[in-house]
């Protein structure tokens, strides 16, 4: 298929992303959004990608295929003790302290959480701590918009080469050989998948269902795809979700400096609610 994307059709398509998930696309990723779209031009059963277009902002299409475009136009980068820092703080600084406050358990939140690295990462270094170190029960809940990502991290199956950042110990403890070693898999341990809930959520949404007060939130490389407003609303809300004390993580990447908000920086992009 060799057509291209109309200028016009990436403008609606952009202003649509931006609406629904607070996601800029500026024009040079009208290459990469093509690439992605084509998938669901097969899919759809049409011949090109204007006639996708043509047929997306048709009607009621557009609502039929929402979840197809977002999960098609979202980015998915994500890697097992990505910015190893932040684990680094976490277990030598942050579990310590809150064991030591006398928390019985736990309540993390991985925002944005892709194809699940994250909160694996997480599941086992909260395990290890608490088998280990006799730290606090945890549990994690692990949202992402894109609901294709999230039923690759339900799985817990990757391949092994991407389980090379887990340090030996861990990797031997918390991750299993496929059975069929042809197929160069590992799965990610049974009790830490069930300790982990998995949901859809959408970071532009008003309010973030997440039950009673978080301890901890990692929501990292997440905000440099969002404007300013934008990234002020999203950290505001999610300050909203943590305790008094409770630990926001972001990306290495990312700031909040301008924002009026009540937290303080502990560590490099690690904030605490005051």
């Amino acid at each position: 298929m060799s057509d291209a994307l109309r200028r016009s059709d990436f403008d609606r398509i952009a202003t649509y992303v931006y609406r629904e998930c607070g996601i800029r696309l500026p024009p040079v990723k009208i290459t990469m959004i093509e690439g992605r779209l084509r998938r669901r031009v097969r899919a759809n059963g049409h011949s090109s990608l204007g006639d996708y277009c043509g047929w997306l902002f048709d009607g009621d299409n557009l609502a039929t295929e929402r979840e197809h475009l977002l999960n098609a136009v979202t980015t998915n980068k994500t890697d097992f003790f990505r910015e190893p820092k932040h684990f680094d703080y976490l277990v030598g600084t942050a579990l310590p302290a809150m064991r030591d406050a006398g928390i019985g358990r736990l309540r993390v939140w991985s925002a944005a959480c892709s194809t699940g690295a994250e909160p694996y990462t997480l599941a086992m270094l909260l395990d290890a701590f608490a088998q280990d170190r006799q730290g606090p029960d945890y549990g994690i809940l692990a949202t992402d918009l894109d609901s294709e990502v999230l039923r690759t991290a339900r799985r817990g199956v990757y391949p092994a080469a991407m389980l090379d950042p887990v340090p030996a110990g861990l990797r031997a403890r918390y991750a299993m050989r496929a059975n069929d070693p042809k197929r160069g898999e590992m799965r990610i341990a049974a009790n830490l998948r069930a300790a982990i809930g998995f949901a859809q959520m959408n970071l532009m949404d008003e309010r973030y269902p997440v039950g009673d007060p978080m301890d901890i939130i990692f929501c990292r490389n997440v905000l440099i795809y969002f404007d300013k407003p934008t990234q002020e609303r999203v950290v505001r809300r999610l300050t909203e979700c943590l305790r008094p004390g409770g630990l926001l993580f972001l990306g290495h990447s990312e700031s909040i400096a301008g924002f009026d908000l009540p937290l303080k920086p502990v560590a490099n992009t690690v904030f605490a609610r005051v």
